[in-house]
């Protein structure tokens, strides 16, 4: 399908991002990344990575294509401002998504509601921006901004030798 992100590893073919995410959580149980079966936390972590693809991004992409959502009854999300309601209400309640315990949804999460709000798809909320900016000052992501600039700069570099 073309599909990007895609993940290979070894025979297994992942696509969608929310996929992608929760198999390397799984595949990496040392980073602590995702609850293990059994915890308590595993289905509040699998209800906010499943809500992402499933409510957040069809109510984002309807609100910002002024497209009518479907009836309620056959909406996966309802209306947008429930599904807001239900993500501030979420966020309010602890720094991360699962409280104290920052996850692979909050990296998932972090990196949406920074470019929706840098769009102005989302509205930036207080609650939201904290949330942001919390989730943009772990050290992980400063090293991910980090490669990211390198590997665009090799790109440039690439892209300029070959004109």
């Amino acid at each position: 399908m073309g599909k990007v992100p895609a993940l290979r590893h070894g025979d297994a073919l992942i696509t969608e991002q929310v996929a992608i995410f929760l198999y390397l959580a799984d595949l990496f149980p040392e980073a602590g990344l995702a609850p293990l079966i059994g915890d308590p936390l595993r289905g509040p972590y699998l209800r906010w990575m499943i809500f992402y693809a499933a409510c957040f991004g069809p109510a984002v992409i309807d609100r910002s294509t002024q497209k009518d959502p479907a009836p309620l009854r056959m909406s996966p999300y309802g209306d947008y401002d429930t599904m807001l309601k239900t993500l501030t209400d979420q966020l309010a309640q602890g720094p991360y998504l699962l409280g104290e315990r920052f996850s692979a949804a909050d990296v998932l999460w972090g990196g949406a509601l920074t470019w929706t709000t840098m769009f102005k798809l989302v509205p930036e909320l207080p609650v939201i921006m904290s949330y942001v900016q919390r989730a943009a000052s772990r050290p992980a992501v400063a090293r991910v901004r980090a490669k990211d600039a390198e590997l665009t700069e090799a790109h440039e570099a690439a892209a300029k030798s070959s004109a």
